[in-house]
């Protein structure tokens, strides 16, 4: 029997350690001989990354317990933290980075002996830094990105391409500078199959990686050194986000010369280069960390590859009749981490009612089954929510992309007459974008009567090179005025609340949700907002005011030095903290080195005195984005209490102690 109740106080058997729990994803899927190797996230245990291996038989375990943490720093968002290979001996050997100490590690699974640093001791605790690695048995080597801290500051480094000796150990560690630091952006280096040639990407500030890269090759000596290292595509505003190689020695790679993210090849040698498939879809996406694999090449030739316009498929392009067909199955959501061992291919896929697994597909008959990480339902699936894409009209009729979750209980109904509340979720980046797969943390309010809308503002990726650069230049504006349009269409139509409209986001998706708060374009729109681990001084967002990776992409989200600090002035909410009207609170780690506390802190000082309710939790050893099982819960409880406290509905046993 349903019953009726107020939105927002429904009772659900989804709880903040069910949302906790399914924090994260499965990661940097990979193989090494015939076996799966990935990583997982723990947040009950400190939010390390394990890692794990599912052997030919289909055993899946943890290979390392606790404390290995099996993740880097590097562009402090980190990147792929292992690689592994068979030994001439049929066994396995893996080299992998310790969060803790940020070196790399080599270990033989299937021998008695833990782990051994492979990597110096840096003078400073985590100064050196590694990602991206691949394991070179001919030199008996790691190749990876080297990142040297050596200063004090945060763009105090450079980067390079190294090798380090498989066999040396400890203080005994020998490093191999294989590259200069003339770029300041590296990605991890791809090995012909015979190891005498190599590729990487590569870019330099102010472009970010989405903005322009260059695909850049080498040849190996038989001493292991590069030469005739040059640049073979992008540049001149091309961004290529992945390259491999093929059989022949010719590159493949995905570039958006056509405004698309498209596939492309390239003969180093010959020069000669041409287009592999091209379509009004994304084969790639921003590359936010290192070792992303939007596609993989199979035995066959074909090329296994996640693609799509605002969504991620998975599908096989047929070498031979030059046509792309989709892998069937339910799998609607592709991420960017593809293994293929022969013609079979591996991927992380989810859908709305599930969350990411590790699924098997074999492109010569079609089959796909899930073979690791199976999700398992933790409550009945008629409380998880059912997404309706649907797109909008932004100012002057531009169109804006988003995710409308409705509220969903089959135990419960809102009163007659009363429309329920909304929450307007913004994502991060802003260079990034939101997939419709199952949120544990929305299907938390979801059932509890509060709808949601997932907005890919202008900005966003997934839908062309013209799309995402709408921002440019435009960050506090286009993201803001996009996001009221929603809730404004929302309320409209009838289906929200128009009084009771929140806005909630963390990182990039932070600034957005405090500048709709004191922006003339979304005035009077929001009753309420979340603001998590926030950027708020554009100007202060710049330089050694935050990490080396983003130091200069304030620059074309908002305009370049000689205007940056008037367009902060404008745009910036700590400097219109007196336009705040409405009960916020703020989520800040304490150890964040990309949106560091001193953001939250200046906009709280000027708030505080102007009787504005407002909360400030803050969160020890948590860094950019919240790991740790007890934060999870604090913040989901955090945020309903406050949805409670301005919505009007009975809340949880939870004092939120908003202030004035």
């Amino acid at each position: 029997m349903v019953q009726q109740s107020p939105y927002g106080a429904w009772k659900s058997p989804i709880t903040e350690a069910m949302v906790a729990e399914a924090d994260g994803r499965p990661g940097f899927l990979g193989a090494v001989g015939d076996e799966l190797w990935w990583t997982e996230p723990r947040p009950s245990e400190g939010g390390r990354r394990a890692l794990m291996r599912r052997t030919a038989d289909g055993t899946v375990e943890s290979v390392l317990p606790a404390p290995w943490n099996v993740r880097n720093r590097v562009h402090e968002y980190g990147g792929r933290p292992w690689a592994g290979a068979i030994l001439e001996d049929g066994c396995p050997v893996i080299v992998f980075t310790n969060y803790d100490d940020q070196r790399l590690y080599v270990f033989e699974p299937d021998s008695w002996r833990d782990p051994l640093p492979i990597s110096p001791a840096p003078e400073a605790p985590g100064a050196l830094r590694w990602s991206d690695p691949v394991i070179d048995l001919e030199r008996f080597e790691a190749w990876a990105v080297l990142e040297q801290h050596t200063g004090p500051n945060p763009t105090d480094l450079r980067r390079v391409l190294a090798a380090v000796d498989l066999t040396r150990y400890g203080d005994d560690a020998v490093v191999r500078e294989l590259t200069d630091d003339s770029y300041r952006f590296l990605t991890g280096p791809k090995l012909n199959s015979e190891g005498t040639a190599v590729a990487w990407i590569a870019w330099n500030h102010p472009h970010m990686p989405w903005d322009e890269t260059e695909l850049r090759t080498a040849e190996i000596t038989g001493d292991g050194d590069l030469t005739g290292v040059r640049t073979v595509a992008g540049g001149g505003g091309e961004s290529i986000a992945q390259v491999e190689w093929a059989r022949d020695h010719t590159l493949v790679f995905a570039g958006d010369r056509t405004g698309w993210w498209n596939l492309h090849w390239t003969d180093p040698l010959t020069e000669d280069e041409g287009t592999v498939h091209e379509a009004e879809a994304e084969f790639a996406g921003p590359m936010w960390g290192l070792g992303m694999r939007w596609f993989q090449i199979l035995a066959s030739g074909d090329i296994a590859a996640v693609h799509g316009k605002g969504e991620g498929r998975l599908g096989i392009f047929d070498a031979w009749d030059r046509k792309m067909n989709l892998v069937e199955g339910p799998w609607t959501e592709w991420a960017p981490g593809l293994a293929a061992v022969g013609d079979k291919v591996y991927g992380l896929a989810a859908n709305a009612h599930s969350g990411y697994e590790v699924v098997e597909v074999d492109s010569l008959t079609g089959a796909a089954k899930v073979v690791a990480a199976a999700h398992a339902d933790k409550v009945d699936p008629a409380y998880y929510p059912v997404p309706e894409h649907r797109t909008f009209a932004g100012p002057g009729g531009r169109e804006v992309h988003a995710h409308v979750y409705p509220p969903r209980n089959p135990g419960f109904a809102g009163p007659a007459g009363e429309l329920p509340p909304y929450a307007v979720w913004v994502h991060g980046g802003p260079t990034s974008h939101v997939r419709a797969v199952l949120d544990m943390e929305l299907a938390y309010f979801t059932s509890r009567g509060i709808g949601v809308v997932e907005v890919n503002y202008g900005g966003s990726t997934g839908y062309g090179r013209a799309y995402r650069e709408r921002l440019r230049e435009a960050w506090g504006e286009v993201d803001v005025e996009d996001c009221a349009a929603v809730a404004r269409a929302l309320a409209a139509e009838g289906t929200a609340d128009p009084a009771r409209l929140a806005i909630r986001g963390g990182s990039a998706g932070g600034w957005t949700a405090a500048a709709s708060l004191t922006s003339p374009a979304a005035q009077g729109v929001y009753a309420c907002a979340v603001v998590k681990y926030p950027i708020l001084d554009l100007s202060g967002w710049t330089g050694d005011d935050t990490h080396d990776f983003e130091a200069q992409y304030v620059y074309s989200l908002v305009g370049p030095p000689g205007v940056l600090e008037e367009r902060s002035l404008e745009r910036s909410p700590v400097h219109h903290a007196e336009r705040i009207e409405v009960p916020f609170i703020m989520l800040q780690g304490l150890d964040d080195a990309i949106c560091p506390p001193a953001q939250a802190e200046k906009l709280l000082e000027r708030v505080a005195g102007q009787g504005v309710p407002h909360a400030y939790r803050t969160y020890e050893g948590e860094q950019h984005g919240f790991r740790r099982e007890s934060t999870i819960v604090d913040a989901v409880l955090a945020e309903l209490a406050l949805y409670a406290e301005v919505f009007g509905f009975e809340g949880p046993d939870f004092d939120l102690e908003l202030k004035p």
